[in-house]
């Protein structure tokens, strides 16, 4: 039969009058055939459904069956249940399978080495309710035993033979159709069968033999087509017997890419008509899909094809446009970019710098697209010209309007103001404004930041900020050498081109936290950022080109000078911000920070009524700290709860309102009440009969109910008084005496205290006690010895010091104490003890004294005048060189307070002790 489907000539010569011998000489086929869809290797061999069939297949010598000595495929009456995920087994076909279950394939080699190698072959059904395919469909079947697996099964399979077994690979062959009657065992699963025979057909007739017929030419066209059967044809003829009607069925079925189902059905039919019909359906729907599967080749291919040769014209159009100066490339694209951002400003570009950029548009001319250099060279042209050469925003020198924009954003801070007026005043009488460097220094919170960019609004300026606390890399200034993978320029490069201006206002924030690593030191790097003499030719790694940052106008930011290099300090102006008084904190919290907190809480100013002396109990009690940052949180703190007390009684309004209110909301209702003071002006009555009415009496009972807060139930909003009155003593006891500090947080109050641990002669001696630095140590030694000298002159009879060993203690909360302003106030406090006097009441010293009672200047004027006004304090004593410190201060600081500036400390023994308790 092979050379019928080689020729069709010889397909019509064909005769059928001696029933199958037009296919004893027509079809002789043997191969592999590999579905794509389920991935399984099915091997046609002859079948064994007659004896003749069979004597005749292992008489030859080339005979695919394997031959059993022992016993008949017709003796298997009871056989072991393989199930067959994928495919059915037809007869005359191999089928390699994996079997998973472990009793089932040990129950399998124990059959062949019995000489019974046979088994029957079913179909596992499709789970109605499950879409599970493929793979996990094959796990799943090892799941179920006995009858559940029976239930799963086809009731018709294939008689198999077991041909090898290599680990849990099992190789079938195909004989006969077996029909299973009964289970005789379940694990492994053992079924009783019935060997199933053809029906009885008429080999002359003349329908059979015209399908049959049809069936070979069909099966010709597609192993015609077919490049996967096609290879094999050659060698069907050396491995099969002659074919019959049922046989030409079978392998019709067996080659063909139909479902399991549609397989399955040719497997159940006995009618060999019918089977012929069956598999001449699944043959015409393999040619259909094979010419559907052409004709998306070939549109694919013809769309590859199309592509393919619009590629090629397109270059060639390309290549054409450009011979003909008609079109460019990237590379020109890219630069006529570049050159479109310098066109516009080029009389404003430095020639240098217009030099460097020329030169590297023509290096990124004869580089190659691909190369990293030219991607090195595109970015550094990309940066170079977008820097703003020559482009500066128009100031505002208006003084009026700056005064204006100062105090709408920020109350107080005069001595800042007065000097970011004296800057813009000489920029208007000099018709431009040279960038300077302001370093705004004080502690947190206090508006340094903020004032910087008020002071980019008043200019008219663009702002820019950048952090270089705890920076340590010099790379982020300077910028990366452009040899570096991922190079980039500094910090003020990237400012310059995110500003578009050649004159912002930068804000260098926590310049005194600057680090210093391996990467150099950054510190010394900032030099040739903010020296006016070096700034107007600043040179970044990365552009490699000097920059004129002379107009950039600085603003740094800092908590405490001391920590800032000297060389960089001295190119700096400071501008000391010691933090706000009472006063100052009062009129902040009212006009600026309870209205901006009240309007990001949603809450009406007619709802809530914050009295004056709740906010001066907050100011006192909870936020001392010089600035207004921690003040912020606590009114942002009461703005929320009053905000959910809000929405809680609103809630309950209306359910009250609605009949539904619940006990829980009743018990809430009531421990809100407990707790918070609410004033209702109006009656929360409704209407239930009127919707409409009743909603607008809610909402105006929610418009007319306002919370009041003030210093009673303020601890009911946030918390316990953090602090408690810095006065220890109404009248300080012998040997205490009230000292003035300065922290990077603001001034404060302290009391040093010296008491007589032990008597006598030889005895005399000074302990120290309080977290005391290295520097009030030596200010302790140091008033220990001018106050026994002191003591000498006022009382030559008093042995004090000579025999009594003393103990001062600083006690301010074990806090670290460290600085030179404490001397006066320990030599007080040692002859207060000495000689048995008080100090006077309402007193508050500070300053340093040397060995000859010379009392040197302090620093933190401001900070501790504000103290002492916190603390009550009437007289304070300051050194003389302060006075102009102090002179400075604004009225409503020095208001009430008598104030003596001393030079030598014979002037505060006098002050200290010119009344006896």
């Amino acid at each position: 039969m092979l050379k019928a489907l080689r020729s069709c000539s010889c397909l019509h010569q064909a005769r059928f009058s001696t029933g199958p011998s037009y296919l004893r000489h027509g079809i002789k086929l043997h191969g592999i055939y590999k579905n794509p869809k389920l991935v399984q290797t099915h091997l046609f061999c002859s079948d064994t459904s007659d004896k003749s069939a069979t004597e005749e297949t292992e008489s030859s010598s080339a005979s695919a069956i394997v031959p059993t000595a022992i016993k008949k495929p017709d003796d298997f009456l009871t056989v072991l249940a393989l199930p067959l995920p994928h495919r059915p087994l037809f007869p005359g076909f191999y089928m390699p399978i994996y079997v998973k279950d472990p009793k089932l394939l040990a129950a399998l080699v124990e059959s062949r080495k019995r000489q019974a190698p046979y088994a029957g072959a079913f179909l596992v059904k499709d789970d109605p309710g499950s879409e599970v395919t493929g793979s996990d469909a094959e796990k799943n079947i090892y799941e179920f035993k006995g009858k559940d697996l029976l239930n799963r099964l086809h009731e018709v399979g294939t008689l198999a033979q077991i041909t090898s077994i290599q680990g849990d690979q099992v190789v079938l062959i195909g004989h006969r159709r077996l029909r299973i009657t009964e289970m005789v065992s379940e694990d492994p699963l053992t079924v009783k069968v019935d060997h199933l025979k053809d029906s009885q057909y008429n080999k002359d007739d003349d329908v059979i033999k015209a399908t049959s017929f049809e069936v070979i030419t069909t099966l010709r066209d597609v192993l015609k087509t077919s490049s996967l059967w096609r290879d094999h044809v050659q060698t069907y003829n050396q491995h099969i017997g002659d074919f019959n009607y049922p046989r030409l069925a079978d392998f019709s079925a067996a080659i063909s890419g139909s479902n399991k189902l549609q397989c399955q059905q040719v497997l159940e039919e006995l009618d060999v008509y019918k089977r012929l019909r069956l598999s001449l359906e699944l043959l015409k729907k393999e040619m259909e899909i094979h010419k559907i599967q052409e004709s998306i080749a070939k549109a694919i291919e013809e769309k590859i094809s199309t592509e393919q040769r619009r590629y090629l014209l397109n270059e060639q159009y390309k290549a054409i446009k450009k011979e003909l100066g008609l079109e460019t490339d990237d590379k020109t694209a890219l630069t006529d970019k570049f050159r479109d951002r310098i066109d516009p400003n080029k009389e404003k570009i430095p020639p240098h710098v217009l030099q460097v950029i020329e030169e590297e548009l023509k290096k990124l001319q004869l580089l190659e697209a691909s190369s990293s250099e030219f991607n090195v060279t595109r970015n550094y042209l990309d940066w170079l010209t977008a820097l703003p050469w020559g482009n500066y925003s128009d100031e505002n020198f208006d003084v009026i309007r700056a005064q204006q924009i100062l105090d709408e954003d920020h109350y107080g801070l005069t001595d800042v103001k007065e000097r970011i007026l004296e800057f813009i005043a000489v920029g208007k009488l000099r018709g431009t404004s040279q960038g300077k460097i302001i370093c705004l220094s004080g502690p947190p919170g206090v508006g340094k930041t903020s004032i910087g960019r008020s002071i980019a609004r008043a200019l008219n300026r663009n702002f820019y900020r950048f952090s270089v606390g705890g920076l340590s890399d010099v790379a982020e200034i300077k910028g990366h050498r452009r040899t570096y993978i991922g190079a980039m320029p500094g910090k003020m490069v990237q400012c310059l081109k995110s500003v578009g201006t050649a004159n912002p206002l930068v804000l260098i924030d926590e310049i005194d936290k600057l680090g210093r690593g391996h990467a150099g030191d950054p510190a010394s790097a900032m030099l040739e950022l903010l020296d006016p003499e070096q700034n107007a030719n600043f040179l970044d790694h990365y552009l490699d080109v000097p920059i004129d940052l002379s107009k950039v106008l600085f603003v740094c930011t800092a908590n405490v000078v001391e920590t800032i290099p000297g060389p960089l300090l001295d190119r700096m102006e400071i501008i000391p911000i010691a933090g706000y008084i009472t006063d100052e904190k009062m009129h902040i919290a009212r006009d600026y920070l309870e209205k901006s907190t009240r309007d990001a809480c949603g809450v009406k100013p007619e709802q809530v009524d914050l009295t004056d002396a709740a906010l001066l109990s907050l100011i006192e009690n909870y936020c001392r700290e010089a600035g207004v940052r921690n003040l912020q949180k606590q009114i942002e703190k009461i703005y929320r709860k009053i905000a959910l007390q809000l929405v809680r009684q609103g809630a309950q309004n209306e359910s009250s309102g609605l009949g539904s209110e619940s006990a829980q909301d009743a018990t809430e209702s009531k421990e809100i009440e407990n707790a918070e003071v609410v004033e209702t002006n109006v009656s929360a009555a409704t209407d239930t009969q009127n919707p409409a009415h009743q909603d607008s009496d809610l909402k105006d009972n929610e418009a007319t109910e306002k919370v009041l807060v003030d210093e009673k139930n303020l601890a009911d909003y946030v918390g316990k008084p953090v602090f408690h009155a810095e006065r220890m003593y109404d009248q300080t006891p012998l040997g205490v005496v009230m000292g003035l500090a300065w922290t990077a947080m603001g001034g404060s109050t302290l009391y040093i205290e010296t008491t007589q641990v032990e008597q006598g002669e030889g005895k005399g001696a000074l302990h120290l006690t309080g977290q005391l630095g290295d520097v009030m140590k030596e200010s302790a030694q140091i008033a220990h010895t001018v106050a026994r000298a002191i003591l000498a002159v006022k009382d030559q009879d008093n042995p004090f010091f000579a025999i009594s060993k003393v103990h001062l203690h600083v006690p301010a909360g074990a806090t670290p104490k460290d600085g030179p302003s404490a001397g006066c106030t320990m030599i007080t406090s040692m002859l207060s003890l000495a000689m048995n006097k008080h100090v006077k009441k309402d007193l508050a010293m500070t300053g340093e004294v040397t060995l000859t009672g010379r009392v040197l200047p302090i620093g933190g004027v401001k900070e501790k005048t504000i103290a002492a006004r916190r603390s009550g304090v009437k007289t304070i004593i300051f050194p003389l060189a302060n006075k102009r410190d102090f002179d400075e201060l604004a009225p409503n600081v020095k208001e009430g307070l008598d104030v003596h500036f001393v030079d030598d400390y014979n002037q505060i023994f006098d002050l200290a002790f010119e009344t006896e308790r």
